[in-house]
């Protein structure tokens, strides 16, 4: 036996007559990472995911907060452009995240209890932190 492979290294590539030739996409694809477990990635980064606690507003915050809301009461008939900061709650884990919007006001829903703007946004009125218009 010889160790150089000099009885076989010249001869033609075999080509089966039975089986036609995998493509390279195919052949890499043999070779590619497999998941064990699929979505623990996911899991791994959504539990990565920070959020923030919704705050209670002090009783100065919450007066203030009011005054400004009924300053925008009585300017409801101009259709405000006014910045609105709120809580919005995460959908898949405790907290959520304040988020700040402008936009123009349509209606304040008062049975519902939401500000309604323009481009169909609707906030609820006991998640807003900060009212600038």
């Amino acid at each position: 036996m010889t160790d150089d492979y000099s009885d076989i290294i010249n001869l033609p590539h075999h080509v089966s007559k039975n089986h036609p030739q995998m493509s390279r996409e195919a052949r890499a694809a043999q070779f590619a990472p497999f998941a064990a477990l699929t979505g623990y990635d996911d899991v791994i980064h959504e539990t990565a995911r920070l959020t923030d606690e919704q705050v209670e507003l002090e009783e100065h915050d919450n007066n203030r907060l009011n005054r400004k809301f009924a300053e925008l009461t009585d300017a409801m008939e101009e259709h405000p452009k006014i910045t609105v900061t709120y809580f919005l709650p995460d959908e898949h884990k405790a907290g959520g995240a304040y988020v700040s919007i402008t936009g123009t006001l349509k209606k304040v829903d008062t049975y519902e209890q939401l500000m309604i703007f323009d481009d169909g946004n609707e906030i609820p009125i006991a998640h807003i932190v900060d009212l600038q218009f």
